[in-house]
Parts: structure tokens; sequence; C-alpha cells
């Protein structure tokens, strides 16, 4: 946990340790990113709002790691209600966002949701192969002509979500229910988000999508014949 309001931090570490978490605190995003790179953690959970760096900058940092720590799941957490920190966050890889003040079993929930991903894919392993497309679920790697590409934890789920049922329409409520594990959100847009910034690391021409395509007022499709 990376966070600067001492008092917030330590009611959560508390609450998180009740329920049976290991949680290391930095207040710093200096100290914070010495701890994740020294301890690997399963989850790293980010204030915005930082005394030595913006948690927006950090989540980047992150995210620019090499593997497995650029996978890493990331849920931001913010005294701001702007929805368009919210957007920003999520283009920059974080998983999921909260807002202050929040009730600790909603931040449990989400933290569970967020950490049963992987759980989800994992009887799913073997390689998928959509023409110069690869997806490697048992080593979580996605790559297009042998070059990996960097992806989240929550964008790797969702593209599992989406190759496993390719052909097919997936609503929004779909794509939540089966990379979150639960309904927390039904009507969250913020699916839109994440399949934005997939196709941005998957597409050729992330505004003409070959790979994932748009079905309006449907949901959307992954193509099971992308290449020429």
């Amino acid at each position: 946990m990376i966070e600067d309001d001492e008092r917030l931090a330590g009611m959560v570490v508390t609450y998180l340790r009740q329920n049976g978490y290991e949680v290391a605190h930095a207040a710093t995003a200096a100290a914070g990113l010495a701890e994740l790179e020294a301890s690997a953690p399963a989850l790293v959970l980010l204030d915005l709002m930082l005394p030595d760096a913006d948690g927006l900058d950090v989540c980047r940092r992150i995210r620019a790691l090499g593997a497995p720590l650029a996978s890493v799941p990331i849920v931001m957490l913010t005294a701001k209600g702007d929805p368009f920190d919210r957007v920003v966050g999520l283009e920059l890889g974080a998983d999921d966002y909260l807002p202050k003040p929040f009730e600790p079993r909603e931040l449990l929930a989400r933290l569970r949701a967020v950490l049963r991903r992987p759980q989800l894919a994992a009887p799913d392993s073997g390689l998928r192969q959509f023409g110069r497309l690869a997806i490697d679920s048992g080593a979580r790697r996605v790559s297009i002509d042998g070059q990996p590409r960097s992806l989240t934890s929550y964008q790797f789920d969702l593209l599992l979500a989406l190759s496993g049922s390719a052909g097919r329409v997936l609503s929004r409520e779909h794509l939540i229910d089966a990379v979150k594990g639960e309904s927390l959100e039904p009507f969250d847009r913020s699916i839109d988000v994440h399949i934005g910034r997939l196709r941005q690391a998957i597409e050729d021409d992330p505004k003409q999508p070959r790979r994932i395509i748009t079905v309006r007022g449907a949901g959307y499709v992954f193509a099971k014949v992308q290449d020429a």
C-alpha cells in the first residue's frame, strides 16, 4: 500500500490483516517502488496524491517495469472525485479505482475480485493462435509476429475472456462478470477504457480494429479471422 495518510493506512492495514492478508505500507512513491521491487506483491494499493510524486506517474512507472512486476494489479485510491482522473488512471494501466472515503468492506470486495482474476484464467492453459496474434494463457503472454505486447493483469484476463468466445458477441456485463468474478458495477463503462487500451496493444490500427470489434448496442466480439 502506497499512501501518505498514516491514519488511513493504519486502518486499512489493520483491517486487511484481520482478513488474512499480508500488507506492507510505504508513505512515499520512492519507498513504495523500492518495496515493490523487493517483495513482488500480488497487488498494489496506490494513492493518487503522494508527497513526492503523482500517483498516475507512479502507475506509469510500474507498468514500465520488466516482467512480472509490470503486470501486478493496481487499485487506485483517491480523494479526487473527478471522473477524468479515473479514466486517466485506467488508461495508464490501473485495474480498479476506489474514491475516498470508502467502506473497508467495499475495498476488501474489490481486492478479492481483482486477485481472483488469475485463478479464473488458470484452468484455460495453452496457446491460442489468431493469425499473427498468439496468446499463451499458461505463461500469461501475448505476442504479435513473435514480438511481446505489454498488458496489465486486467487487460490480459479481458483478452482471455474475449478470445475464449471468439466469434460471439459479449456484452459489457458479461465481460465484467468474467473478469471481476462478480458484478460489482453492472453498468460500469470503464470496460470501454480497458478495451481501448487493449486495442492500443494488439491492433495494427486501433482506430480501425480488426481483432476486437464493437457491436453497437450489444458489446464486443473477438474476430476469429483477423489477418488476410
